[in-house]
């Protein structure tokens, strides 16, 4: 019967890298790339050959061996596993790079900053430290062969094969007998004579002066060259020379040297050597003290090198979000690391933290992830999306929160293009009916019909054609101005996907109602409308054959491609907290003035100025073109009533539709409607794509940088005598129109008949004098 003995190096769990050894320093080791067997992961694999006659050689490598395997520090050489047999030595460490190459590597991408060698440095000199005072161990090796640099550009003390004990229980120091390493000596180990008094960190301290020399200068060509300081900086010299003293009693303790670098002004005063001793320290500090700390993270992080952000920080971040209790104060700084990832990497790490932050009950939290949703958005796949995000991100809706309203809403912008039909065309559009009819925030509901226009493209055909229309139809009857002009720039954003006939019949009776708005914005642009929806009706009037073309929109499937014009209009910024809404809701937090009465225009010269008209909620809810609508049209309207009973929504960022608007926080002024000035009027362009190069939405929505003050003789709401003495200055003609009157839904005033004068001296067309609504 025949037994074959097993190979141990086989059986190991690592093994070597094919490629060649990425390092021969000086000594009897050899540096191989290596992985596990078992994972894959990446590792440093130490080798000795035992070769015959060295024996001495061989006992100083079974001493590292051992040692390493022993001390475990941050700083120093991780140990992971080894191997020893008769013919070989096999040690196991973290993927670790020699300190030559990698400088040398850096060198070629631009060179360390001075920050990163600083905290390299450190710890070093921290490491030596530990082995001094706690371990009362010389490393006796300190030099460029003996540090690394693993992954994450820490570096790592290594090369422990000539370590002796300083108690010397253990004998002397072992000989080297390699003059690369003796080099580097100090030069009191030459005499001899023993009369030389120092203290037991004293060699280790001159080598690590040695070391700081090769940092910043290159290879030590000899020991008179450290009197040179070289392309040291300043800060750092005068405790070099400390290092490098003949005088071996007078150098620092290892402990002592890192306090004078760290004073202020020193070398290693800066803010990445305090961001990673805080990372250290993590588990052992305040929670007040880790907000604080992840607070002032995220304007560090773009100048701390890539590689300490992907392996160092990234881990702390995701271990304070899951055992921590950090809270959303992470969210920031993780996502800005997040951008330093691969595709791969951001799925394993940063996408399953996220999706359990979506399902916290945290406001901070869950509003901050949706204003940095545009930073995520791409990595989560269609069914994360629909099965574990929107499901708890449709809540938002129902906040009392305004501002996590407002959120919710601008984020349907980017998960629109992911949603199924059933959470996009049903779902979503019961929470914007709710939010848009019932809102109590103009901002709010305003800005859900921004939103409606942008993502009509990947509505269904069936839905764009039940709800765009009736959507937007209510838009135009809103109190808040803003929301009326959102709901004309609907109707033209999505031109593409109606019929002529409801053109015809549904869309320019709407609009033609708005050209007698008492806010000029409003009569603006409805008369831009009107005029492209005309020239669209003449021209197939004038060419029946272009009508398959005009309309080939209408009934066709949703696609992101035919959002084209809703891509440019709208302009309020999705990431931005919109600073505007939360003065509105500030200043008016049930916006009731707003939202409950018309704004009025002063009246011409010699006449007296109207009364306010007051509107109910309810008067929003019918308007006579909708009326109109049941009566002449045959067709099934079922469906389009529902959705106007229904509520619609709004969104915090209700930027001035006008660029030259005054300030909506502007305190003195009457009521948020009030306060929009008229912007100077520009020629209506009819063409569709003047319209979208004009930029009327980009610069309607868009927060000033700053308050501009108002033009020269512009005169606040709150200054106008609204039913005194009679105003000097000209009014707009306009003004005593009410634009959501609830009389207006029955009979509209006509322009033909005799105005009479009625009581209170206000002057009033037939139609309204014969029917004067109650006031409240």
């Amino acid at each position: 019967m025949w037994f074959f003995a097993r190979d141990p190096v086989r059986d190991f769990p690592f093994e070597l890298s094919p490629e060649a050894p990425e390092g021969s320093p000086p000594g009897p080791w050899v540096l191989h790339r290596g992985r596990k067997k078992a994972t894959g992961s990446l590792v440093s694999i130490f080798v000795y050959d035992v070769k015959p006659g060295a024996e001495e050689q061989t006992q100083v490598a079974k001493a590292a061996f051992k040692r390493l395997k022993t001390l475990r520090h941050p700083n120093i050489l991780a140990y992971i596993d080894g191997l020893e047999t008769e013919k070989c030595l096999h040690v196991v460490t973290e993927a670790v790079t020699p300190l030559g190459m990698y400088l040398k590597a850096r060198v070629d991408a631009g060179g360390l900053k001075e920050q990163e060698l600083s905290w390299g440095l450190h710890q070093i000199v921290k490491a030596l430290s530990f082995l001094v005072n706690d371990c009362n161990l010389i490393h006796n090796n300190v030099c460029m062969a003996a540090v690394f640099v693993d992954r994450a550009g820490e570096w790592k003390l290594g090369g422990l094969d000539y370590m002796y004990s300083a108690q010397g229980n253990g004998g002397g120091p072992p000989r080297k007998g390699i003059p690369e390493l003796e080099q580097y000596d100090p030069p009191e180990l030459t005499d001899n004579s023993g009369r030389a008094v120092r203290e037991k960190w004293s060699a280790d301290m001159w080598r690590l002066g040695c070391l700081i020399w090769e940092v910043f200068n290159g290879p030590l060509p000899r020991a008179a060259a450290l009197r040179n300081p070289g392309k040291i900086p300043k800060s750092l010299v005068p405790h070099y020379c400390e290092l490098v003293g003949a005088n071996p009693k007078v150098r620092p303790n290892p402990a002592r040297f890192l306090q004078n670098c760290q004073a202020p002004g020193g070398f290693m005063n800066n803010r990445f050597v305090e961001t990673n001793l805080f990372l250290e320290e993590i588990q052992i500090k305040e929670p007040a003290e880790k907000q604080k700390f992840f607070q002032e993270l995220s304007k560090s992080l773009d100048s701390f090198p890539e590689d300490f952000c992907r392996h160092k920080v990234l881990p702390q971040l995701l271990t304070a979000f899951e055992f921590g209790n950090a809270g959303a104060v992470v969210l920031t700084p993780l996502f800005k690391v997040g951008k330093f990832l691969s595709a791969e990497e951001y799925q394993q790490k940063i996408i399953p933290v996220v999706v359990k932050m979506f399902s916290s009950t945290d406001r901070a939290m869950r509003i901050r992830l949706l204003q940095q949703m545009e930073q995520f958005i791409q990595y989560l796949d269609e069914p994360t999306v629909n099965t574990q995000i929107f499901p708890h991100v449709v809540h938002g809706f129902l906040d009392t929160n305004p501002a996590i309203r407002e959120q919710t809403v601008k984020s349907m912008l980017l998960l629109a293009p992911k949603l199924n039909e059933a959470n996009l065309n049903v779902e979503l559009m019961k929470h914007f009916a709710r939010l848009q009819a019932k809102d109590e925030q103009g901002p709010i509901r305003c800005n859900t019909t921004v939103c409606l226009g942008k993502i009509g493209s990947y509505l269904s055909a069936s839905t764009r054609h039940r709800v765009l229309t009736s959507a937007f139809s209510r838009a135009t009857k809103d109190p808040f101005a803003p929301s009326r002009v959102a709901g004309v720039l609907g109707f033209a954003a999505t031109h593409n996907f109606y019929s002529m006939n409801d053109c015809a019949h549904k869309i320019l009776p709407v609009l033609c109602g708005l050209t007698v708005d008492p806010e000029k914005s409003v009569r603006d642009q409805a008369f831009k409308a009107i005029r492209s929806f005309l020239s669209k009706l003449e021209s197939v009037s004038e060419d029946p054959t272009q009508l398959a073309e005009v309309e080939k929109d209408v009934h066709a499937a949703s696609s992101p491609g035919m959002g084209g014009a809703a891509a440019s209009w709208a302009g309020w910024a999705v990431t931005g907290v919109s600073s505007l809404t939360s003065k509105l809701i500030r200043a008016h937090p049930m916006a009731t003035q707003a939202e409950t009465n018309v704004p009025q225009r002063p009246m011409p010269e010699g006449h007296p100025a109207p009364a306010p008209t007051p509107l109910s909620a309810t008067s929003t809810t019918s308007d006579r073109w909708e009326t109109q609508e049941d009566k002449d049209t045959t067709e099934d309207s079922s469906t389009a009533d529902r959705w106007d009973d229904e509520d619609w929504g709004s969104l915090e960022e209700a930027e001035s539709v006008l660029a030259q608007q005054d300030d909506w926080s502007t305190r003195g002024q009457a009521s948020i409607a009030g306060q929009v000035s008229p912007p100077e009027h520009k020629s209506p362009e009819s063409d569709w794509s003047n319209w979208e190069a004009e930029g009327s939405w980009e610069q309607g929505w868009q927060e000033p940088s700053s308050p501009e003050p108002p033009p020269e003789g512009t005169r606040l709401a709150s200054e106008y005598n609204w039913g005194g003495p009679e105003s000097n200055d000209k009014g707009d003609p306009f003004a005593a129109l009410s634009v959501r009157s609830s009389t207006q839904g029955r009979s509209r005033p006509s322009w033909h008949g005799k105005s009479v004068r009625t009581g209170g001296g206000r002057w009033r067309p037939n139609a309204q004098r014969r029917r004067q609504p109650r006031a409240p």
